[in-house]
């Protein structure tokens, strides 16, 4: 590997902690590997909406948002890859039809279904609690999604996935079956026990996104090293020449990375930057 390094930073987890929290010790790690001549951009499963006045502030070269749906380089968007306006009506329809409530993802803001606010609070409190927020208990869905917008136009052609609440686990099965033209995942739990579905672009990935991205730098790969805390970053660690788990992330992120640093509230981002020697 050269000298100067690329750096994708995933958002929840890795550079804000599960109070939404930026260590002061990441802001610091991340503005001296930039006086140091490393370019640094997040990789997220945030759309641009969801990325906050405070995480620009820090001083980032752009991002990778949608869970690499999304590329920005310094202002510049190199990639946008959105569900079609045909897939978000029949989406929306089928949520309905279940009965699911559902949250729209768009960089211009997230559109709630008509009842999630009321079905989504137990389970963002379910969520932020296995997080270790201590302030799960009484968090909001407002609190937990500023962005979010109440009474929007559901049928639109701007979305880069779309979040629903799961009733069980088949409603992920069935979503994936009903649509094969599309991604599906689940988050916010463990196994067969996840709170969140989701829909996406097909074929994209937080690796894919790193490689369209290096493309127009003209960069080479081996001068990338990647941080994550969870599966959705395996693809990412193992198309980066370097990767770091946070020590509060999952296990298999954990065996997939090169180096396993200390827990993301635990100076984990500043730590891993030290043992890179990129500060």
């Amino acid at each position: 590997m050269s000298g100067n390094k690329i750096l994708f930073i995933d958002v929840d987890g890795t550079l804000v902690d599960y109070q939404n929290n930026i260590p002061e010790s990441a802001v610091n790690a991340i503005r001296t590997a930039r006086k140091n001549g490393h370019r640094v951009y997040i990789c997220t499963g945030r759309s641009r909406s969801e990325v906050y006045q405070n995480i620009w502030d820090i001083g980032l070269d752009g991002m990778i948002g949608g869970n690499g749906s999304y590329v920005e380089d310094d202002g510049y968007v190199v990639m946008h890859q959105r569900i079609t306006p045909e897939q978000a009506r029949r989406i929306v329809d089928w949520l309905h039809s279940r009965k699911l409530e559902f949250y729209l993802e768009s960089n211009s803001g997230l559109y709630a279904s008509e009842r999630f606010e009321e079905v989504g609070e137990p389970v963002i409190r379910e969520y932020s609690a296995g997080k270790g927020n201590a302030k799960a208990a009484s968090i909001t869905v407002r609190e937990a999604f500023p962005e979010m917008i109440f009474g929007g136009e559901l049928y639109r052609d701007d979305l880069n996935k779309v979040s629903f609440v799961l009733s069980s686990y088949k409603d992920f099965l069935d979503a994936r079956s009903e649509f094969p033209d599309l991604k599906a995942n689940t988050w916010g739990g463990k196994g067969e026990h996840p709170l969140f579905g989701d829909l996406g672009v097909k074929g994209i990935d937080k690796a894919n996104a790193v490689h369209q991205l290096l493309e127009h730098l003209g960069a080479d790969v081996e001068d990338t090293i990647a941080f994550g805390d969870a599966n959705i970053d395996i693809p990412m660690f193992e198309y980066c020449a370097k990767s770091c788990c946070m020590g509060s992330g999952g296990d298999e992120a954990k065996r997939a990375a090169d180096f396993v640093t200390t827990d993301v509230d635990k100076d984990g981002l500043y730590n891993a930057f030290v043992h890179f020697g990129l500060i």
